[in-house]
């Protein structure tokens, strides 16, 4: 497990994201050194948000993030691809010296090839969707289409900003203090099945100190109330930004029982899924 901690600046990343998506219409984000999506931007088009909110699909968005991540082979600069399912995105890393700080992404949109064409291309990748590819049809064909020339120069723009963002501090490493590295593999790793002992064989640090270390994050609770506390907080995110089942809600944050997370959610949130995201959706 890393040793430096990644401290994102996530209002002005955030704010610097939402006005380059005003000013050329594109999508960036911010990929964590893993590739793990750090939820600056929430404005997909709707063919991403279909996938995403079908279990098996936010699995496969995320096995690609990951893998693009790994695979990065560009001396500097994007590297440009297509997703698991065909849609074009790029992909560039912030340093900090040698080492990624952070990735910046930029997509999904489609090139200026025929939209029939790539849509064939994509249909061809969807034998998995529960209703059949047509059923995407649609959401498929409100992507932007965007030329060579229009992306490489918005993906320019994005290469000198990113001198930017490290100038302005907006993405910063440090080193971890023990009870930084148990929040982090608590945020990383909290959807798994975890106990005392695994928590401290995989950090290395003993139960007792384990212990000490979780009362003191959770305000002196137990290294269990502090896992639950990880789970229903994304849980509240998955109720109130996705449409997912509660039981698919529950197994996506490391809950396979329906009643189970049920009760866990009501000691910690004080009311039930279901009012929960009632209360937030309307």
């Amino acid at each position: 497990m890393s040793e430096t901690n990644i401290f994102f600046d996530q209002k002005q990343l955030r704010k610097l994201i939402a006005n380059l998506k005003i000013l050329t219409g594109v999508s960036a984000n911010i990929l964590d050194p893993d590739g793990r999506d750090i939820n600056l931007f929430r404005g997909h088009p709707p063919f991403c948000r279909a996938i995403n909110d079908l279990p098996e699909g936010h699995r496969r968005c995320v096995a690609c993030d990951q893998y693009k991540i790994q695979h990065y082979t560009a001396e500097s600069g994007f590297q440009f691809y297509r997703c698991h399912l065909g849609i074009c995105e790029a992909v560039m890393p912030l340093y900090d010296k040698k080492n990624p700080l952070a990735y910046l992404a930029v997509g999904c949109y489609l090139d200026g090839e025929s939209i029939e064409k790539q849509w064939e291309h994509t249909r061809g990748l969807l034998d998995w969707w529960p209703d059949g590819p047509d059923a995407l049809k649609d959401a498929f064909f409100q992507f932007h289409q965007y030329s060579r020339q229009e992306i490489q120069a918005y993906t320019e723009t994005l290469e000198a900003l990113s001198a930017y963002i490290q100038l302005k501090g907006m993405i910063l490493a440090t080193e971890q203090t023990d009870l930084q590295k148990l929040e982090l593999y608590l945020d990383e790793h909290y959807m798994e099945k975890l106990s005392l002992a695994s928590i401290s064989r995989e950090m290395h640090i003993g139960r007792t100190k384990l212990c000490t270390l979780a009362k003191e994050l959770s305000g002196g609770h137990t290294l269990s109330y502090l896992i639950a506390q990880r789970r229903i907080s994304a849980a509240k995110r998955l109720l109130v930004q996705s449409s997912l089942p509660i039981s698919a809600v529950a197994e996506q944050v490391g809950i396979s029982d329906y009643n189970y997370f049920s009760k866990v959610f009501r000691s910690i949130a004080g009311t039930t899924p279901t009012a929960f995201r009632k209360e937030f959706r309307g």
